[in-house]
């Protein structure tokens, strides 16, 4: 058996254990991504930065996420078809997806939105990537992601992150000359 299956059954075999246990796997796999964003719109609101900082975090933030998941992800995806882990083996299966698997787009969105925020306001970051790191590995254990998925998909929304940082940044820069 190859490391990603490896381990994602080593995730996989943390689900249909207890009522409790699937719930709070499914609430961190699917409801979790609500309240990330929610939490993000109150933390930029209720922050103290200037409003043209604001709308500025919030333009590389909305950026990241949306180049991350609709470009890069579903780009990858059009060539890459991966099937989900419970189409190709007996898993616990707590969620049902049909598109493709890799990389996975809740980890680009979020990991994205999670690397954006860190450029900002580094302890808000850090929660947002513990956030995005238990929701992604709740996805595994959900069973419909492989790690490798979560893995590419991180690396997607990081580097969307960096990429779309970058270009904001001497967009910006540029302005202000």
């Amino acid at each position: 058996m190859n490391l990603n299956l490896s381990l994602f059954y080593f995730f996989n075999n943390l689900a249909c254990r207890s009522e409790v246990s699937d719930w709070i796997i499914v609430f961190l796999a699917d409801y979790l991504q609500y309240l990330l964003v929610a939490i993000f719109i109150l933390f930029l609101y209720f922050s103290s930065y200037s409003f043209r900082k604001k709308i500025y975090i919030f333009l590389v933030v909305g950026i990241s996420v949306l180049f991350a998941r609709f470009g890069i992800t579903e780009s990858i995806r059009f060539f890459y078809h991966h099937p989900r882990p419970f189409a190709v083996h007996s898993v616990c299966q707590l969620l049902s997806k049909s598109e493709w698997s890799f990389p996975s787009g809740h980890a680009s969105f979020f990991f994205a939105m999670a690397t954006a925020i860190y450029f900002y306001n580094k302890k808000w970051g850090i929660g947002f990537f513990i956030a995005a790191l238990l929701m992604n590995i709740s996805r595994i254990a959900a069973g419909i992601h492989y790690p490798f998925d979560i893995l590419g998909g991180m690396i997607v929304g990081i580097g969307s992150a960096w990429i779309v940082a970058f270009f904001v940044r001497a967009l910006f820069a540029r302005d202000k000359k």
